[in-house]
């Protein structure tokens, strides 16, 4: 009987884990598909204005992390974004709570298509440039990779706030023990 008992468990644990598989890689393939647009629309130079004075597209290639810091140390980034992979795939096999699966989803796909960029981008082999194009006011270029992030950090302060831990589900409206 405690096999069953595990069995249930284990399908009850694969179930978040194959949802945040699933989001992670919806995220990495709109976030390349969208880049390789980007790539060839954009690389002449061309503005595009979305909403003009706030969005537009343009191309950026970002040897950086954020806002462009760091530039002269890629292989750094490429290094901590793989750490970061492995740890969101490790952690992510206790997940019990489905919003959890959407955080890690999010930052698992995110993430990987981040990595991809600087493993496999120009100039070369853990030094690629990561393919920025949403222009923000004139404040900073982004991807959709950057849209999933930001929004998977601003769920997940918001489920650490609500004490929603990692392993349990959140019982309607009220944190899980």
């Amino acid at each position: 009987m405690p096999e069953n008992r595990s069995a249930r468990d284990t399908g009850r644990s694969v179930r978040p884990y194959g949802w945040m598989l699933v989001l992670a890689a919806t995220v990495l393939l709109a976030d390349q598909a969208s880049k390789l647009w980007a790539v060839s629309a954009l690389s002449d130079g061309r503005n595009i204005p979305v909403i003009p004075g706030l969005i537009e597209l343009r191309l950026l290639l970002n040897s950086g992390a954020a806002f462009s810091i760091g530039e002269g140390v890629t292989w750094v980034f490429t290094l901590t974004t793989a750490a970061a992979v492995a740890g969101i795939l490790y952690t992510g096999r206790r997940l019990r709570s489905p919003a959890w699966a959407v955080v890690l989803g999010g930052l698992l796909g995110g993430a990987t298509s981040h990595l991809l960029d600087r493993l496999f981008r120009p100039p070369g082999f853990a030094q690629g440039h990561v393919v920025d194009f949403i222009g923000y006011g004139g404040l900073f270029v982004g991807n959709v990779a950057d849209i999933a992030l930001t929004l998977s950090c601003a769920l997940l302060l918001l489920l650490t706030l609500r004490g929603i831990p990692l392993g349990a589900v959140a019982k309607e409206g009220q944190p899980s023990s």
